[in-house]
């Protein structure tokens, strides 16, 4: 277990943050330690502030008492998961939303609060940075580039989910406690702002060596690689040129390179490995389940683990058996490939207990191993599996995808054929050229990132979700169809009484009720 990871990052950043306050409001979220209100900022002050808007990405996977973990509640809407558990109404919620059927009564609340919450802790960053004495200027500019980076992560994923939400940048201290409620595009441009502002004048560094005290923080490389998933989110062709070069930018940097062992990336061993760009710092301690606003592990594992599993290997562990991996993901990878095993469990019959929509198949890459969640403690709360936020193969593939599919000129002498040919023999062990096509970009993108949170947004952004998503196999209780307003879902409608008869009442997304 290492401990440098989150408790060492909180030190550094807060000299002694390790818990924060629990049962925050999405819109009225402090930190745990900051100046008089209005008042000056001591560095102490503003990394306390920054350690609190971090610890946001320890949360997904159980916070508010939801469990929404983000890489799962983006993929139970594509064509390689089914939600799986013990029937249709265990977390009936995954299920309305693997089906598309969602109702403000029954959506992710639990995800709402969770970004929301961060969205208002890097406000008070960036207002504790506005308010700095004795602080060091290129420190002071770093501090400010996280800050603004997280933020934009936050707001990203509020938008992709929600679309129309509710923006500020300032604490909201009268009743409804609530602020103009922006369209999608407005909400992009509010997210670029923040993206290119972390990006600027080199505040910076491009990546933190291995072994450094501050690896897990924020770089230059993820805040580009996050610019680039919501540029291509939003289909932003003007700035598509930019994030060409800038994807150029992390490659020609050297400073990344894929993992040769595809399986091994995955180990707590192999945690901010040299593919590693950006990752959550889990730890396996410190949430329970009466408080879903504490600790550092993640339920991700035993969620998405088969129930009452026996490995004969004692490798992996049981757990809830949701989120099975369908036949047809399997089915997708060619022979030799070893992205397949190294993503997918194939359990014998007999080894697990069979449960709702089971498949025999079930989620690798971050499945509950022995010895990652050992006890004191709820431990199936308390997995330390990083969840990969940004992988150098996003970066090789993004630059692959602006090329040969929308006609981007190469940029520093990088060439996209063989990008696309290193992300190809890194999966089959040897040489297994095939060209750059749309189809095959597409499909290698769905093979690489099976289970990362990947493959509902991409099918959106291309235009293929409702020929794709759209399907009727009453065998596996899953008959849907995707209409492209469903990309949003409901807001909640606890948020929706809130506004109620205000200035900022809400408005529903699209047809929802």
């Amino acid at each position: 277990m290492k401990r440098y990871k989150l408790v060492t990052l909180v030190v550094v950043l807060a000299g002694a943050l390790l818990t924060t306050s629990c049962g925050d409001d999405f819109l009225t979220a402090s930190s745990t330690e900051k100046q008089e209100a209005g008042g000056a900022a001591t560095e102490g002050a503003i990394l306390s502030n920054l350690a609190s808007a971090y610890q946001i990405l320890l949360f997904d996977s159980y916070a508010d008492n939801n469990y929404n973990a983000v890489l799962l509640m983006s993929d139970l809407r594509s064509d390689d998961l089914y939600k799986g558990g013990g029937d249709a109404g265990d977390q009936r919620t995954l299920y309305l939303l693997s089906q598309f059927t969602s109702t403000s009564a029954e959506t992710l609340s639990g995800l709402w609060s969770i970004y929301f919450t961060g969205l208002a802790r890097c406000n008070n960053v960036i207002i504790a940075c506005e308010k700095a004495v004795d602080v060091d200027t290129d420190k002071l500019e770093q501090y400010k580039a996280e800050a603004h980076f997280l933020r934009a992560y936050y707001v990203h994923l509020l938008w992709k989910f929600f679309g129309n939400v509710p923006y500020f940048e300032e604490p909201l201290t009268t009743p409804p406690y609530m602020t103009a409620q922006l369209k999608a595009d407005e909400i992009y441009t509010k997210i670029m702002a923040d993206i290119d502002f972390a990006c600027a004048e080199d505040r910076l560094p491009m990546s933190y060596p291995s072994g450094n005290i501050h690896v897990g923080r924020v770089t230059k490389a993820a805040a580009l690689m996050l610019k680039a998933r919501v540029v291509m989110y939003q289909k932003d062709q003007a700035r598509y040129a930019e994030v060409t070069n800038d994807m150029a930018t992390i490659i020609k940097s050297g400073e990344f390179a894929l993992m040769e062992d595809f399986d091994a990336m995955w180990l707590d061993e192999n945690e901010f490995c040299k593919e590693s760009i950006f990752e959550s710092n889990q730890l396996p301690e410190g949430k329970t389940w009466s408080t879903g606003w504490q600790g550092y592990g993640t339920n991700l594992p035993a969620f998405i683990s088969p129930n009452d599993l026996s490995d004969p290997d004692d490798v992996f562990k049981g757990g809830w058996g949701f989120g099975p991996v369908r036949q047809g993901a399997y089915d997708m990878y060619e022979s030799g490939d070893l992205r397949r095993d190294a993503s997918i469990n194939k359990w014998p019959e007999g080894s697990y207990a069979i449960r709702f929509q089971s498949t025999g198949l079930f989620q690798r890459k971050y499945a509950a191993r022995v010895g990652y969640n050992p006890p004191p403690g709820d431990t199936d709360l308390n997995y330390c599996n990083n969840l990969r936020i940004f992988r150098f193969a996003e970066t090789l593939l993004n630059y692959v995808e602006l090329v040969k599919m929308n006609g981007q000129a190469e940029a520093q002498g990088i060439s996209a054929q063989e990008s696309f040919d290193k992300i190809r023999e890194r999966a089959f062990g040897e040489a297994k050229s095939i060209p750059a096509t749309d189809v095959n970009i597409k499909l290698e993108r769905r093979r690489e990132f099976l289970g990362e949170g990947m493959r509902f947004w991409d099918l959106v952004r291309w235009g293929d979700a409702a020929a794709v998503l759209t399907e009727n196999t009453p065998a596996f209780n899953s008959t849907r169809t995707f209409e492209d307003w469903m990309k949003y879902l409901p807001i909640p409608q606890g948020e929706m009484e809130k506004t109620k008869g205000s200035e900022y009442e809400l408005v529903q997304n699209g047809q929802w009720k």
